[in-house]
């Protein structure tokens, strides 16, 4: 192993341990955490460890540490394709062609017509539930449907029908997904 793979593994160790005191911090007291030191840990490559404290210590999702979940998440994938590339997996020659992938695989731009399609409508009936005081769809499943496809449907959504336009989960956090999904595909569309 070099000094980088030494480096990744110090830095994760690190954003475990501080997911752990942030949490506590959270849980134990009024006001007190350690986000921004968390943040900037996972993004010096500390991700994957805060994800693992998460996983292991941490599964109840509740609004408090809902944008820690989404950043810590979109990080570490954004942070395993960069890996991916450095270590060579990657085309000799790298392409930006996008629409590339959804002329070649028809079935993608499908998969994502349907997922935005469905999230979409998973906020309107969460809109119209929260204007007529019913039960309304979890922050987690808005979430999940943005993630796996659905996110500009989600953003769509979000401000035409002025839905969950203050809650920072969304708004910082739909864009953030987006750009992890255009990393993602851009990876995809390089793989050796």
């Amino acid at each position: 192993m070099g000094k980088f793979e030494y480096y990744l593994i110090g830095i994760n160790v690190l954003g475990f341990i501080l997911y752990l005191i942030n949490m506590w911090l959270y849980n134990h007291t009024e006001k007190g955490n350690v986000d921004s030191l968390l943040t900037i840990i996972s993004l010096l490559g500390g991700s994957a460890g805060a994800l693992l404290a998460i996983l292991l210590f941490d599964r109840k999702s509740v609004k408090e540490n809902m944008m820690s979940r989404v950043f810590v998440l979109c990080v570490f994938v954004i942070q395993l394709v960069l890996f991916l590339m450095y270590k060579g997996h990657h085309a000799e020659v790298l392409n930006f062609e996008i629409w590339k992938v959804f002329t070649e695989h028809k079935y993608v731009l499908i998969y994502l017509g349907i997922i935005n399609l469905v999230t979409f409508v998973a906020f309107a009936i969460d809109k119209m539930n929260a204007i007529g005081h019913r039960s309304r769809i979890r922050i987690v499943t808005l979430l999940g449907l943005s993630f796996i496809g659905g996110s500009l449907g989600g953003l769509l959504a979000m401000y035409l029908l002025h839905h969950k336009t203050t809650k920072d989960y969304f708004t910082v956090g739909i864009p953030l997904i987006i750009l992890m999904q255009l990393v993602v595909l851009l990876y995809v569309l390089n793989i050796g």
